[in-house]
């Protein structure tokens, strides 16, 4: 008796793509895009660098794809807290709160997100995070009735706790980290 062949699935090459953009997270958040090696990307999908090339030409390219996969997650994160926010609660504090659970939650998108802003020299990602900071103001301005000034500050506000995060500064047992982050009290 001859054993049946084994099946297998084969996968899009968009299912691939976004396989790879989801190794590719977690290799720039901890290396940077300079630093993260193609080769251990594509390792870590389960394909040949080659292959990795033929998904995404360019190293730029992989990166925007994460840098998009990133932005896809902090925009539906807002949209997702102003749209289930209790009444009593303003949509700038619960976009606040829950932008602070996600920094807690997902180091690498974190991290993803403070390396795309350190590459001044590639245009494209420079462009990439243009285009992120243009949705997230869109989407605080549509929910809120904020003034330029509290967009300013809200904002701000948020590259303070990116910048604490990133150092993991919560923890630390000392005046200057408790007082930078203890949660925010403005009236938003």
């Amino acid at each position: 008796m001859t054993p049946k062949a084994a099946t297998r699935t084969l996968s899009t090459a968009e299912e691939r793509r976004e396989a790879l953009v989801e190794a590719a997270i977690p290799i720039f958040a901890q290396h940077g895009f300079r630093a993260a090696s193609t080769i251990d990307i594509a390792s870590a999908a389960g394909i040949s660098q080659a292959y990795l090339f033929r998904l995404f030409p360019t190293k730029v390219d992989l990166f925007l794809a994460v840098c998009e996969a990133t932005r896809r997650r902090m925009l539906e994160n807002f949209r997702e807290a102003a749209r289930n926010r209790d009444a009593d609660t303003p949509p700038m504090r619960a976009m606040g709160e829950a932008y602070g659970e996600l920094l807690e939650s997902d180091r690498d998108l974190l991290m993803c997100q403070l390396q795309s802003q350190v590459v001044s020299g590639e245009p494209a990602i420079a462009a990439s995070m243009q285009e992120t900071f243009r949705r997230l103001y869109e989407l605080v301005d549509e929910h809120t009735d904020s003034t330029d000034e509290e967009i300013r500050a809200f904002f701000a506000q948020g590259m303070l706790m990116n910048v604490l995060a990133a150092i993991d500064a919560k923890g630390l047992d000392e005046s200057w980290a408790q007082v930078l982050s203890a949660k925010p009290t403005p009236d938003w």
